[in-house]
């Protein structure tokens, strides 16, 4: 009996793991959304823009004039290793998801299986 208790010790540790596991991924796409919003409301307003209007990158403490063309290039590019990162992370979260499911399914049956031998000690013990 102290075995199965152990293995399912065991079992919960690695479930609680992956369900911080799951958190952190669930957050970082969270965060990489935000930026993806950011950088669509920047290529928004550059369409706004004249093509010889003046656009500004902030680089540390200075503000640095940029072409129209370079800042969109930059932004679409951005936008593009944005896009490919929440794919990337969303696989991430659904295995996690399927890990922790099948993490969820081996603990449900190790307790059903220390309750089948906890209701077959007492009939042992009494004959």
């Amino acid at each position: 009996m102290g075995e199965l208790q152990k293995q399912l010790q065991d079992l919960s540790d690695e479930f609680q793991k992956l369900q911080g596991e799951l958190q952190t991924a669930v957050d970082a796409r969270q965060k990489l959304e935000s930026q993806q919003q950011e950088n669509r409301g920047v290529q928004k307003e550059f369409t706004l823009l004249s093509d010889d209007a003046n656009i500004y990158k902030l680089v540390g403490p200075v503000l640095l004039k940029q072409e129209k063309s370079e800042a969109v290039m930059a932004v679409d590019s951005r936008l593009d290793y944005i896009e490919k990162e929440i794919k990337r992370i969303e696989k991430q979260i659904s295995d996690i998801q399927e890990k922790s499911e099948n993490k969820k399914l081996e603990i449900f049956q190790l307790q059903t299986q220390m309750q089948q031998q906890q209701q077959q000690q007492p009939v042992q013990a009494a004959a």
